[in-house]
């Protein structure tokens, strides 16, 4: 027996397509509305409907912008900045991980030394600075440390919680089948706390640079938020705007190498 071809009209087979073209629309405004704002810029700095002197146009901007990519000016300031910011990262998203993995699998640890992490967490890293100024000296170190404490709470309380979110069946059988901790940790632990770990790690380095401009504002010769801070000094407007969009695209790059990475090592995780 033949099926019966169905025959749909007009009006059906528009509202079929619509959520298909609607999707196409808001693709293209995602794609679109950086421009058109960029667009709207120019034009009211042009006419005159906004103060150059704090808001001077994207095409002065990017002409500054050329000009210290001419020079090599810029690319020393975001080598310094990268820096800091790789070195800082890695010596608190480590020990974060370590300690977060340790505080998830051990209920007793965590009784002991979770009340000491929650009332240090809220502290303001920049407040801070000072005090590590003082003891670290206005060099590198310094950086390194104030950074390496913004990610390290980032990463424990990140791990901790994709630990202690692992199902508890799981960890039963691991128990029943004979596993030993190591066992368990490599195979059910470690696997499920990584989506949190990468999720930790992206909103580290976003922090990271956040924290690295401020600490660079005060006790740098060098850096992004020290190019940022000296334009403002000298009122270079279109200067302290190419420092922001770098260091804006500096997080932004980073974060997509992190979840690349992410979709790489954690495939079962959804992205």
């Amino acid at each position: 027996m033949s099926a019966v071809p169905v025959t749909l009209t007009e009006d059906e087979l528009r509202r079929l397509k619509a959520p298909a073209r609607r999707e196409r629309l808001f693709r293209l405004a995602s794609y679109f509305s950086p421009l058109l704002l960029l667009l709207l810029w120019e034009l009211s700095s042009q006419l005159n409907l906004s103060d150059r002197r704090f808001f001077p146009a994207p095409s002065a901007i990017a002409q500054t912008a050329w000009r210290m990519v001419l020079s090599f000016e810029l690319f020393d300031h975001i080598g310094a900045t990268l820096r800091r910011v790789g070195v800082g990262y890695a010596m608190g998203a480590v020990p974060g991980i370590v300690m977060g993995l340790i505080l998830g699998l051990s209920r007793p640890v965590r009784r002991v030394l979770g009340p000491i992490f929650s009332a240090l967490y809220p502290v303001p890293k920049i407040a801070i600075l000072p005090l590590i100024l003082l003891v670290f000296g206005v060099g590198d170190a310094s950086k390194f440390v104030v950074i390496a404490i913004g990610v390290f709470f980032l990463m424990l309380y990140n791990t901790m919680s994709g630990v202690m979110q692992t199902p508890q069946i799981y960890m039963d059988v691991a128990k029943n089948a004979g596993a030993t901790r190591l066992q368990t940790f490599r195979r059910i632990a470690f696997p499920a706390a990584l989506p949190s770990i990468f999720t930790g790690l992206k909103l580290a380095a976003g922090s990271s640079y956040i924290i690295i401009a401020a600490a660079e504002f005060l006790g740098a010769r060098s850096g992004i938020g020290f190019f940022i801070w000296a334009s403002w000094q000298t009122f270079a407007v279109s200067r302290m705007f190419v420092g922001i969009v770098v260091i804006s695209a500096m997080g932004y790059l980073t974060i997509l190498a992190l979840e690349a990475l992410e979709r790489r090592f954690v495939p079962w995780a959804k992205h």
